[in-house]
């Protein structure tokens, strides 16, 4: 990892170290990294974790444990950059995510973006 999303994760870490020190839960980090920071709240959550991409893949790939094609960071990076870009993460990811980065799954998508779910699928991602 290198250039300008890697300080940027720098940043996001030391900042959300700080605040977690201060008894900041993720919620509340990404709040505050959210005013400096305009990406979508999927890779605001992992940013708010303070995990790279590497780690957030290991801890999903652990936890999936299916047997299946585990998630690469290039899909990773796809799922982080929807809907602007990239590919719309299927719900059984985000909550995976949300488990890794310690929040709700409808936590990680905007409103707008959870709409476009089938029914049984945002019933997947409801606390």
């Amino acid at each position: 990892m290198s250039g300008k999303g890697y300080q940027t994760l720098l940043e996001c870490r030391r900042r959300g170290f700080h605040l977690r020190g201060h008894g900041f839960s993720v919620d509340q980090i990404a709040v505050v990294l959210s005013l400096d920071h305009d990406v979508a709240p999927l890779r605001l959550y992992r940013y708010a974790a303070g995990l790279t991409a590497a780690q957030a893949l290991a801890a999903f790939n652990a936890l999936e444990g299916t047997g299946a094609a585990p998630l690469r960071e290039s899909r990773l990076y796809e799922y982080e950059s929807w809907p602007e870009s990239g590919r719309r993460p299927p719900a059984r990811v985000v909550r995976l995510l949300a488990q890794i980065y310690d929040t709700r799954p409808t936590q990680l998508l905007s409103p707008e973006t959870q709409a476009t779910y089938s029914r049984e699928d945002r019933e997947l991602l409801r606390p």
